[in-house]
């Protein structure tokens, strides 16, 4: 396993070790022992979940204010831009936010910390995206803030794309509004 920093000290890109040869490939997708080695982090994942989308989807900006999650995240079909924004006041990065992309073909995740906001939009059809949660989902906590925001500033690479978004994302709070972990 690979460890990549970020512009975000805490969110961490993970490159595994793939194997691969004419008959397709392997990689070990999660190794705790290897994760808490490289990273410093030791997690215990309570929840897995499974997403598909087609072209032009993005979902998020989302969070829960209570019962925050860690999420490691991964694309097993298509193509993703995934973006973490930092909500955690005390940070030197609050407000903050990083992107990467992340696909079938490169095998990348990324390990988003409790206290942050989540959120993707999707670039490729029938794309299948993966994470495992800290915590379980806990709707009466979600929060969502707008993808758009422009005291966020982040950049999607959405030019030429029909965005698809969910009535709960169309109508998120403002990052100024929005509720903020400690």
């Amino acid at each position: 396993m690979n460890l990549i920093d970020t512009a975000i000290a805490d969110v961490k890109i993970i490159e595994p070790k793939v194997f691969g040869d004419s008959r397709g490939f392997f990689y070990e997708s999660y190794n705790r022992r290897q994760f808490h080695q490289a990273s410093g982090v030791d997690v215990d994942f309570v929840q897995d979940n499974h997403s598909k989308s087609g072209l032009g989807v993005l979902r998020g900006l989302h969070y829960q204010i209570e019962h925050a999650q860690g999420k490691l995240v991964r694309v097993v079909s298509g193509k993703v831009f995934d973006v973490a924004v930092d909500l955690r006041r005390s940070s030197d990065t609050f407000g903050r936010w990083v992107g990467e992309i992340l696909s079938a073909e490169n095998c990348r995740q990324i390990w988003v910390p409790p206290g942050f906001a989540h959120g993707f939009v999707v670039l490729a059809d029938a794309t299948e995206f993966l994470y495992k949660t800290t915590d379980y989902y806990a709707p009466q906590h979600e929060r969502t803030i707008q993808w758009n925001d422009p005291d966020l500033g982040i950049d999607w690479p959405v030019a030429g794309l029909e965005l698809r978004l969910s009535d709960k994302d169309q109508h998120g709070t403002s990052f100024k509004d929005a509720d903020y972990f400690p």
